[in-house]
């Protein structure tokens, strides 16, 4: 399976002020970095996310069942919801 879109996962996180590379963790797509800093992990490998499969029911599920862990500024689900849902 793809990493991901790296290009619309960099437009997004330039919009967020941090900045995004594949990651160096094993089973995660990308590492998020605010100045020059490592600030999470995020995206599983195994699965697809919204940048990939652009399915709006599949997207609403994620958001959905992930509402708690996005709701925190700067924590791995906050940055995973908004780079990669």
């Amino acid at each position: 399976m793809s990493q991901t879109n790296l290009v619309k996962a960099r437009a997004r996180a330039k919009e967020l002020g941090v900045t995004v590379k594949p990651s160096t963790s094993k089973l995660k797509k990308l590492d998020v970095y605010k100045d020059g800093k490592k600030v999470a992990s995020i995206g599983d490998l195994r699965y697809s996310d919204f940048l990939q499969h652009g399915d709006e029911d599949r997207r609403k599920r994620y958001k959905t069942r992930h509402q708690k862990n996005r709701t925190v500024k700067g924590t791995p689900g906050y940055y995973a919801d908004k780079i990669l849902w």
